[in-house]
């Protein structure tokens, strides 16, 4: 009897955290919208702006933009086409999806320090070999 009302009580909770659990987790469209633009806005300043920041975006109206971050302000930023140089200033609300290209400092300068190690390495090996001669 004990093992028959543990398994009711058991199965009945298990199905009371299914039904309730989704209407406690779910968030409105605002709330959705909220941290979609948040997250592009994090998304964008990680980027940061100049020529070298390669991005395409596209928009709520299915439109897509090309081309690199101009600017960077507090409600919006300016996508500069990298060809013709028309600039578009774009809201953070209205973008559904971004995709961006860049380079940190750090990663260039450990690029750079890498190629000087090969050419020191590969003059190295060169004087090494004329002198063998």
């Amino acid at each position: 009897m004990f093992k028959k009302n543990l398994s009711l009580l058991l199965t009945a909770s298990l199905l009371l955290s299914l039904f309730a659990a989704p209407s406690a987790l779910a968030k409105t469209k605002e709330e959705k919208a909220a941290a979609l633009t948040a997250k592009v806005k994090a998304g964008v300043a990680k980027l940061g702006a100049g020529k070298d920041t390669k991005i395409s975006v596209k928009l709520r109206n299915k439109t897509k933009l090309k081309g690199y971050v101009s600017q960077i302000e507090e409600e919006s930023f300016v996508i500069a086409d990298a060809k013709s140089g028309a600039e578009t200033t774009v809201p953070y609300g209205d973008v559904t999806q971004v995709k961006g290209k860049n380079l940190s400092t750090g990663a260039i300068i450990a690029i750079s320090a890498g190629v000087a190690a090969g050419v020191t390495l590969l003059v190295i090996y060169i004087i090494i070999a004329v002198a063998a001669d």
